[in-house]
């Protein structure tokens, strides 16, 4: 049987989206965790936080170092990071297990400072971020792989990554967090066929959406 374009069925049988075949963690992540909807907010700031790492480089580079990132960042527990001061930038800068930009460390420990802000006020990171889930009527109506290569940022991403810029998040472009509303769950963008599909839907048709 032929597979739709987009879909490859790897040694194991199984058919996934072609991005999530060949390195083993590449296969566990788009199998067990890419587009599972998120609603704890420690890993929605380290989400956030690694799409800002990524920029330049391959997820599968961040992903492998995904343990020492969160070593280096206390577990992306923003609570600490946000008291992360200039010895700890050095420190960081000083690690070769993560990606040793400046930048990116700064605009971290700040994004922290930020996101206990939206904590402050919204009650949680979730329910800040779900309330940018984007209604059905604006999604694709099948998701083939022609329509995943249109999705790069969507209004939704652009009203997100505006908002959080006007609070005071760096590294937080729209097409950057469009890859993270794919990765959290906010869109299902695994491709018609694709084993973790429906896995997905099942998630989030079950989902209590958090509120503020």
């Amino acid at each position: 049987m032929s597979l739709a374009e987009g879909l490859v069925r790897s040694e194991d049988g199984v058919t996934r989206c072609w991005w999530g075949d060949g390195d083993f963690a590449y296969r566990a992540y788009h199998d067990d965790e890419w587009g599972m909807p998120v609603t704890d907010d420690v890993r929605l700031f380290e989400k956030l936080s690694l799409e800002g790492f990524q920029a330049g480089l391959s997820w599968l580079t961040i992903l492998r170092k995904r343990e020492a990132f969160r070593r280096a960042f206390a577990g992306f527990d923003f609570t600490r990071v946000a008291r992360f001061g200039p010895r700890d930038v050095e420190r960081l800068l000083g690690d070769a297990s993560i990606v040793r930009h400046r930048g990116k460390i700064e605009s971290t420990i700040s994004n922290a400072r930020r996101a206990l802000d939206i904590v402050e006020e919204q009650g949680s990171l979730a329910a800040f971020v779900w309330r940018f889930e984007p209604d059905a009527a604006a999604r694709p109506r099948r998701m083939t792989r022609e329509a995943l290569f249109e999705l790069t940022q969507t209004d939704a991403s652009r009203s997100l990554a505006r908002e959080l810029k006007r609070r005071g998040w760096t590294f937080v472009g729209p097409t950057t967090v469009y890859a993270f509303m794919q990765a959290m769950g906010l869109v299902n963008d695994h491709l018609e066929g694709c084993i973790a599909r429906r896995r997905v839907d099942d998630a989030r048709a079950s989902l209590t959406r958090p509120v503020a």
